[in-house]
């Protein structure tokens, strides 16, 4: 601050240009064009606002206002409030289906079905062939129902919609009998207690947290019993004295009691992952055959496609959910339906899907290929970062996903940064983290054991190149 003497700042404040001139100005054309006139006029004023604020206040910093000068700060202002939130960001966390990252990465099948869906019109909800409405369900059902086994179909936007519907139009004011080991809670606060009070219907408990019976459930049915069902508990895990009762045992007991069985299979998947050497997964398929009558599972998780919540059944019951108030609430629009199909479309090809889905090719990436990436990119990241760091190419493990089969690791290679002096440097560590964070395109890795980790599984050839060409733009 300094002071400023009454004619000073009198002289100040008469060098301003006005608004109407600054908007005429050959200057502020180019803006216009780019930002409308409404957006400019609104940054101009404020701009201005803040210059005359600075003078009266005696700020030193503040010098006479020209119209060059005056472009730069409305030239920032706009550019900042009309770059997008959502922002394309390096995952190099090592969790491959990160759920706070977007989860599962569309291949490009889906993304050129996607960009058709939003320039073009679409029989989203007309059938082709009686020139009558038709039902969105119907793009995809019969392929739903191809690979898994079901006899029907439906799809909404999230497994938790999933399973709140199923249980909404199956079991409202009725009971669910559930293991006690099976009342999951998953990110976001989805507790499968909650969801069951939402839905209207009674939550029955069997069991204990470690183990429960067959004769649980058959000790537990009653005139109120609504449904069976079994959740799968994907994003923890039980170990030592433990039993819980297979879908096979469940289903025969409901059946012969006139009841149905449903499975909330979670990150579902649709293959055998084993053949490429992932943790073995119980596969929709399996699930139905096993004589569940609905099975719900995540379109965005293990089947690496958008997101959505797919249900699939007994046709009867499948009806019943597609029915309910709720199900035209949680429907899907066509930009979910566009990207599923392909997707869904490429587990006709079983043998390919390892190089043609996005997620299952980063899934089986061989450490030794990332183990290359990381030396070739370990230069740019110690120029970036300068001397006092040390930039060390490691192996390290990624995760299949925090909701996903988080207790799985997978071998992978990166980059670990630690500070040369040895110590601990846990503010330093923040800062650098942060810097990542604040690039043009934000790099996203983590911090452990007194180091910033970046797991380089999920970096492939093009984001490579891109990310060793803004490190080299970085100062140390």
């Amino acid at each position: 601050m300094s002071d400023v003497s009454g004619s000073e700042l009198r002289a100040l404040m008469a060098r301003v240009p006005s608004v109407e001139k600054v908007m005429a100005s050959a200057e502020f054309a180019a803006l216009i064009v780019e930002y409308g006139r409404t957006q400019v006029l609104g940054a101009v004023r404020e701009a201005l606002d803040r210059w005359r604020a600075g003078a009266q206040s005696g700020d030193a910093s503040v010098s006479a206002l020209d119209v060059a000068q005056l472009k730069s700060s409305v030239e920032a202002a706009l550019r900042q409030r009309n770059e997008s939130r959502l922002r394309s960001v390096f995952n190099l966390t090592g969790t491959v289906l990160h759920t706070n990252l977007g989860r599962a990465l569309l291949p490009d099948e889906a993304v050129q079905a996607v960009m058709k869906a939003l320039t073009q019109p679409a029989n989203l909800e007309f059938d082709l062939g009686t020139g009558k409405r038709g039902d969105r369900d119907d793009l995809i059902d019969d392929l739903i129902c191809e690979l898994t086994g079901a006899e029907a179909a439906t799809v909404v936007n999230n497994n938790a919609a999933a399973v709140l519907l199923t249980l909404s139009a199956l079991a409202s004011k009725k009971e669910v009998i559930v293991s006690r080991g099976e009342l999951v809670e998953i990110g976001g606060a989805f507790r499968i207690p909650d969801i069951m009070n939402r839905a209207g219907a009674k939550l029955r408990e069997v069991g204990t947290t470690n183990r429960t019976h067959l004769k649980d459930y058959e000790e537990a049915i009653g005139p109120q019993t609504a449904l069976l069902m079994k959740v799968h508990a994907s994003n923890y895990a039980i170990s030592g004295f433990t039993k819980e009762v297979a879908l096979d045992e469940i289903a025969p007991l409901a059946h012969t009691r006139g009841l149905a069985v449903a499975v909330d299979l979670g990150s579902g998947t649709l293959v055998d992952l084993s053949q490429w050497g992932l943790p073995r997964e119980t596969t929709v398929r399996e699930t139905v055959e096993a004589g569940a009558d609905i099975v719900t599972f995540s379109g965005d998780k293990l089947l690496g496609g958008p997101q959505a919540g797919l249900i699939v059944g007994r046709r009867d019951l499948i009806a019943k959910i597609k029915k309910h108030p709720l199900k035209r609430a949680l429907r899907v629009g066509k930009l979910t339906l566009a990207a599923l199909e392909p997707v869904l479309q490429l587990y006709r090809a079983p043998e390919r899907l390892a190089e043609r889905l996005t997620t299952l090719r980063l899934l089986t990436r061989a450490a030794g290929d990332i183990r290359l990436a990381a030396e070739r990119v370990q230069p740019a990241l110690q120029h970036a970062f300068g001397e006092r760091y040390a930039v060390t190419a490691e192996p390290m493990f990624s995760q299949i996903g925090s909701g996903a089969l988080p207790v799985d690791v997978l071998p992978s290679y990166g980059l670990v940064v630690k500070t040369v002096d040895g110590k601990r440097g846990g503010r330093q560590l923040l800062a650098l983290e942060k810097r990542l964070r604040e690039m043009a395109r934000p790099v996203i890795g983590r911090i452990a054991d007194d180091a910033l980790r970046l797991d380089l599984r999920c970096l492939e050839a093009a984001d490579e190149a891109e990310l060793i060409e803004q490190l080299k733009g970085a100062r140390a």
